[in-house]
């Protein structure tokens, strides 16, 4: 992707009459990129409506954690902003859809702020983390932030109201990583 570090993933798929083969993760590969490998938590997400928007958490040191994300079922627009500390991209966003046909993923590194909307009913999500989660090393970034200016494609229908009291990205200190 354009932000440094985050990459979109796509499966090689191996197939023939009977469907498909492919690798979902590889040690040896990530670390070749020089991405995170070790995963410690994995948790999922589902949305029940369309057009519901969650987000834009993240972790601070010395919990910080790098994600890839999959949608398992129906879609979703997902969307990650860079925030570290003395990144060239910092305050920038990026955004992918993901669904349950192009079957693709994101790589969230440390140091990113992370949401998406739903794009169909019962959007399921699937999330590796580098780290477990720890509430006092909680952070987010309020998704609906006019500095960030995301694009969401869909009115929201569904916002929690923890979410939506997230500070603005002036108010957010950058994350050394």
């Amino acid at each position: 992707l354009h932000l440094s570090g985050a990459y979109q993933l796509d499966l090689e798929k191996h197939g023939d009459n009977r469907g498909f083969f492919a690798r979902y993760y590889c040690k040896d590969e990530f670390e070749e990129m020089g991405l995170v490998s070790t995963w410690i938590q994995m948790n999922i997400s589902v949305s029940r409506q369309k057009g519901t928007l969650r987000g834009l958490p993240f972790q601070r040191p010395p919990m910080a954690e790098a994600k890839v994300v999959r949608c398992l079922r129906g879609g979703i627009w997902d969307v990650i902003v860079d925030l570290r500390k003395g990144s060239n991209t910092f305050g920038k966003w990026a955004g992918v859809e993901l669904n349950e046909e192009n079957r693709s993923m994101i790589y969230v590194p440390k140091g990113f702020a992370h949401g998406f909307q739903a794009l169909t009913h019962n959007a399921e999500l699937l999330y590796m983390h580098s780290a477990p989660h720890r509430q006092e090393c909680e952070g987010g970034v309020n998704l609906t932030d006019d500095t960030l200016a995301i694009q969401w494609p869909l009115e929201p229908t569904e916002v929690s109201v923890r979410d939506l009291g997230l500070p603005n990205l002036p108010e957010v200190e950058p994350i050394q990583v």
